[in-house]
């Protein structure tokens, strides 16, 4: 391995120029420290960050010092930063492998932007590669999850992609360069350690070039899942519009399940949902899916994706001196005379109501199964929800909607209707005028 291989890798990839400044994330590890070696070697102005997620008592604290010693070899930059990456993985529900990523990339980040660099250089190598796509095949993945590690996402790159860990030991070796080493590796508690362990020196007793292979694999498949998604791009703009897809648009596409299943993944609906979805595809209006972030509701000819919201169950009040209000809905409030001079204009956003006929405080609540109201003009009742209905309101507008209500009565299906009992006639004295304010 040579110097000049990882500089013909990083051309071919476009990674960065001969004039950029580059972030490197550096663990004290023998990958990370051959990066930051022939970044250097390669004279580009380098920045290091080093993460410590105080998972391995003094182990950990011995490699951030180590990388500090490194620092000062080749007299650079040193960011350092201490993670408390138990309580973090805890907070969020996640695993500790997971937690430790998004500390890192989302620090790196802004490690980036503080330097003013233009990329953050990672070190991972092509058995990282390996790995990853057998992790991502043992889980369940797509075309995608196929391909291995990118050489480049989005600020981040991987300019050692080219190599092997065999390769980058040696050239350590031939250069004389110390490393420090990571217990935790040679451990099997986690799953990626136990492919690296166990699943690929199985696979080598079958074909001893197996790792050689999966690569191999991965990058005739690279240029597949750019036509694919090619395509999928093509078909969102036809079948994907204001976060709803139109079914009968959809079913008309080769595979619409698989085209759903990307369409929907942006939203974390997994596999086995997005099956769920696909075979709703027959049934009635009215399924509700769930992703963590995210609902679909299948409604008439389409399917509507909303992000999840916790107000259903909340209400807010009017006080009777209140002049305006700003939250569920912005609103506006004024009590006028009820003379000559009063206009009453017919705006849906604009409300008119007698004094007299209304109890403060007001209240503003989500609509409930069961509720009526006597729609303005009419003398009988009528359900919400069959109001809806004529209205032609789809499940999420039912479920957005906002009702104005004094006491128990609905005076006013916000936005739309108000209700016979609180109009404004010719004994009104008093009228309360309430105008939503939109943007």
């Amino acid at each position: 391995m040579s110097i000049a291989q990882v500089k013909q890798y990083i051309i071919e990839n476009q990674l960065f120029t001969n004039n950029s400044k580059v972030i490197v994330g550096v663990s004290g590890g023998a990958d990370s420290v051959a990066l930051l070696d022939i970044l250097h070697s390669l004279k580009l102005e380098c920045v290091v960050a080093h993460c410590n997620f105080h998972l391995r008592g003094e182990e950990s604290n011995r490699d951030a010092f180590f990388v500090e010693e490194l620092c000062q070899k080749y007299n650079l930059k040193y960011e350092r930063i201490d993670f408390d990456t138990e309580a973090y993985a805890e907070i969020h529900s996640i695993s500790i492998e997971m937690a430790a990523r998004e500390l890192r990339y989302n620090w790196f980040e802004q490690i980036r932007a503080i330097h003013l660099a233009d990329k953050i250089a990672v070190a991972h190598h092509r058995d990282d590669s390996v790995e990853t796509i057998l992790l991502n095949l043992i889980r369940g993945t797509g075309i995608r999850g196929l391909t291995g590690i990118a050489p480049q996402n989005g600020n981040i790159i991987r300019p050692l992609l080219c190599l092997t860990r065999s390769d980058i030991l040696h050239y350590l070796k031939e250069r004389g360069l110390n490393y420090v080493d990571d217990s935790t590796n040679n451990e099997d508690l986690y799953t990626r350690n136990k492919i690296r362990l166990k699943i690929i020196p199985l696979l080598e007793t079958i074909n001893p070039s197996v790792k050689d292979s999966i690569i191999r694999t991965a990058e005739h498949l690279s240029p597949v899942e750019n036509i694919y998604k090619f395509y999928i791009q093509q078909v969102k703009a036809d079948v994907f519009k204001d976060d709803s897809i139109n079914i009968q648009t959809l079913v008309r596409y080769l595979e619409p399940e698989a085209i759903l299943y990307e369409l929907l993944s942006p939203y974390n609906f997994n596999t086995a949902t997005v099956r769920q979805i696909f075979e709703s595809l027959i049934s009635q209006s009215g399924k509700v899916f769930y992703s963590e972030t995210h609902k679909l509701v299948k409604d008439r000819e389409l399917f509507l994706i909303k992000k999840r919201e916790n107000l259903s169950l909340e209400s807010f009040t009017i006080q009777q001196d209140e002049t305006a209000i700003s939250y569920p809905i912005p609103m506006a409030i004024e009590t006028v005379k009820a003379d000559e001079s009063l206009t009453i204009e017919k705006d849906k956003n604009l409300l008119y109501l007698d004094k007299n006929k209304v109890t403060f405080p007001l209240t503003i609540r989500r609509w409930r199964r069961g509720d009526w109201f006597i729609p303005f003009g009419m003398k009988g009742k009528k359900k919400v929800s069959d109001y809806f209905t004529d209205r032609k309101y789809s499940l999420f507008e039912k479920e957005e909607a906002w009702l104005l209500c004094s006491g128990d009565n609905i005076i006013w299906v916000i936005g739309e209707r108000s209700d016979e009992r609180c109009k404004v006639d010719q004994s009104t004295k008093e009228v309360i005028r309430i105008q939503v304010l939109t943007k």
